[in-house]
């Protein structure tokens, strides 16, 4: 029994109080973020609203948080987008163990979009123009599956080059990897396997980039090896 499962019972009486305090329009997520990732939900109410439930993987953004590249998680009142375009205003806050590692999270999404179209409206109605933003915009994806928030990274490292796979120079391939690395993506299990077919690069060349990458993200100096 790790500290989530221990302490699991308290924390769903903040979930508790959270559901029916916030009502149907908002998700209430309670994470285990110990390892592995592919399945940290361990309970939800409203899941409706992301369409997810428990037994799912986490955000990107917890991933980046696990990897260390986020080193304080904790964001409040950030706006995200769900698949189907609804816009939610998000919480996240991480939950410590008594040596300080993260362990935990609880995140909150509440469905505004309904809200926005009325502000549009009064807007319009009122004859105001102009939109003043009042909240931190994060590109927080909800995956359906671990592997799913994989393919979205590497998508994302993909588009990070500016170039198709196969145009790939040795230097692009390293700021993908770059990028990967620092949303934590190889965190993911076998996630490297994947990577190497995308790349189409063998494990030893893998490995050997990410030294590479980390080398120099910590002011080292390494050789770089062959393809």
């Amino acid at each position: 029994m790790g500290y989530m499962q221990d302490h699991k019972a308290i924390y769903q009486q903040i979930l508790s109080l959270l559901e029916h305090h916030l009502g149907p329009n908002s998700e209430i997520v309670l994470h285990d973020l110990t390892p592995p990732y592919d399945s940290t939900i361990i309970d939800i109410r409203n899941g409706h609203i992301t369409g997810r439930k428990i037994g799912d993987c986490m955000t990107n953004l917890g991933l980046e948080v696990m990897r260390g590249t986020t080193q304080n998680g904790d964001h409040y009142n950030y706006i995200t987008y769900t698949k189907p375009s609804n816009t939610l205003r998000s919480s996240t806050m991480h939950i410590r163990d008594e040596n300080g590692n993260v362990v935990g999270a609880i995140c909150i999404n509440t469905d505004i979009t309904d809200t926005i179209r009325m502000e549009e409206y009064l807007k319009s109605y009122n004859g105001l123009d102009g939109h003043q933003e009042t909240a931190l915009d994060h590109n927080e994806v909800f995956p359906d599956s671990i592997q799913d928030l994989l393919e979205h990274l590497i998508s994302e490292a993909t588009a990070a080059t500016g170039k198709p796979v196969e145009k790939l120079t040795k230097a692009d391939k390293l700021k993908f990897l770059d990028y990967l690395d620092k949303k934590g993506a190889f965190l993911i299990s076998k996630s490297g396997d994947r990577v190497c077919d995308h790349l189409h690069i063998s494990k030893f060349t893998l490995y050997k980039y990410l030294e590479i990458v980390r080398g120099e993200n910590n002011g080292s100096n390494l050789d770089e090896p062959a393809e």
